[in-house]
Parts: C-alpha cells; sequence; structure tokens
C-alpha cells in the first residue's frame, strides 16, 4: 500500500469523470493494477434527451462494458481537474460525487484500509474492504454519515493553505 497514491485523489479524479458522464449509482472495484467502474448514466426527461440516448445505444450499446481507470488516467484526470478546483474559503459542496468520493478516500486512509468494492447508491454506500490486520471487512454507510470527516478535512487543507 505505500507506493499506491492516496485513495482520496484517486476517488476524487474518479468522481470528476463519472459525474461528467451523469454516473452516480454504480460499483467501483480494484483489479491488479486498475479500478473498474460498472454503471449507468442517469435518464434525462426530455424529447432531445431520449433521442440522444436511443442514438448512443445504437451506435455503441451504451454502458454494458465497464469503464477502466489506470493510475495513469488517474494522474491525468487529477491534473485536469486541477484546473476546476478553486482555492476558495467555502466549503465546497459536499453532494457533488468527487468531494464525496474524495471524503471515502481519506475515510479509508484514516483506517489504513485497502478497498476491494465500493457500491454507491443514492443515499448510501457499500465498501468491501481489507482492515488493517488484513481481514475483510464489509461497510454500510449513510452518505450523511461522512458529512462531519469532510467538514473536518475541509478546515485541515484551508488552513494549511493559510500558512
Amino acid at each position: 500500500m505505500a507506493d499506491r497514491p492516496s485513495y482520496d485523489r484517486q476517488l476524487r479524479s474518479i468522481g470528476q469523470s463519472l459525474e461528467a458522464q451523469r454516473i452516480a449509482v454504480f460499483e467501483l472495484m480494484w483489479q491488479d493494477d486498475h479500478y473498474t467502474v460498472r454503471g449507468e448514466p442517469e435518464r434525462e426527461s426530455s424529447l432531445l434527451a431520449t433521442l440522444r440516448s436511443w442514438q448512443q445505444q445504437r451506435r455503441s450499446a451504451g454502458l454494458k462494458t465497464a469503464l477502466r481507470f489506470t493510475m495513469e488516467d488517474l494522474d491525468e484526470l487529477d491534473r485536469q481537474g486541477a484546473a476546476n478546483r478553486a482555492q476558495s474559503n467555502r466549503l465546497p459542496d459536499f453532494h457533488r460525487l468527487a468531494n464525496t468520493l474524495r471524503t471515502v478516500g481519506a475515510y479509508l486512509e484514516s483506517k489504513n484500509a485497502e478497498l476491494i468494492e465500493l457500491r454507491m447508491m443514492q443515499l448510501g454506500l457499500t465498501l468491501l474492504l481489507h482492515n488493517r490486520a488484513g481481514h475483510p471487512e464489509l461497510e454500510e454507510r449513510t452518505l450523511v454519515s461522512f458529512y462531519p470527516l469532510f467538514v473536518q478535512l475541509h478546515g485541515q487543507r484551508h488552513g494549511r493553505a493559510a500558512r
């Protein structure tokens, strides 16, 4: 685990990519040297959106295949996302997927846990991980249960930036 970049940055980058593709409910798995994500974009209700969706399905069969994120992909996504992240005194939106996943990553780091799988749902998530002792552990959590950690982490980052 020592040579692996931090979960908070990796998961934030994946979250930014999934946000851009309008994927909010998904399964994320660590496999060998990459992350695999399976999910479907949210459906739009307008007629134009329905036509776009129909065209995309005809061309590519939608997201029946999984998205794959290598370490190189995550480094590039992190560089691209840096331009969108403004230094600001205000608290970022916790409900943005990238911010939520960054907080989950920091939680994993704080537990010294190794992520196996993450299942994101509308109001909660399930984490399958190896705990500090190397044993598998399953956690089911509401998203709001991570909010205090999110606020704490923002305060720590803001405090470092002010120095």
